[in-house]
């Protein structure tokens, strides 16, 4: 019965001795590190295309305050039709519901101008070389 205990620690011994070393290889080595992002890199514009830009800016808030004087008009004249029709409900609520469209389409208007100003003012984005855009969209 002494011979079987010793052999078995004998192959756990041995067992150790084998694995020991690729359990420590694989404990110090690290995982693999992902791809840095592309870098990003933003032109600067000329002067002349900068002094543009400030007059486009420039316009585009013209037009925002123009368009904000023109619904302040519009609120007081609609304010001043419903002074009439004030005690007849039916009325009213017409007035109401053309004023609310009046407001969206306000609000629709300055949103339009931001986002046409926007798009055209967005600076070009231009990625170095290094890599390959297609393999960003391989997906593994």
């Amino acid at each position: 019965m002494t011979s079987k205990p010793r052999a078995s620690v004998r192959l756990s011994l041995a067992w150790l001795a084998l694995a020991l070393p690729a359990v420590a290889c694989a404990w110090q080595s690290k995982p693999p590190q992902p791809a840095p992002p592309r870098p990003v890199v933003i032109v600067q514009p000329p002067a002349n295309a900068r002094f543009q830009a400030a007059v486009r800016e420039q316009q585009v808030r013209d037009q925002l305050q123009k368009n904000q004087v023109e619904e302040q008009l519009r609120q007081g004249q609609a304010s001043a039709i419903r002074r009439p029709y004030a005690s007849d409900p039916t009325q009213a609520a017409r007035l109401d519901r053309a004023d609310q469209a009046q407001r969206d389409l306000y609000r629709a208007r300055q949103q339009d101008l931001l986002d046409r100003y926007q798009s055209a003012v967005a600076p070009p984005v231009v990625h170095s070389a290094q890599s390959n855009p297609a393999s960003a969209h391989s997906g593994g």
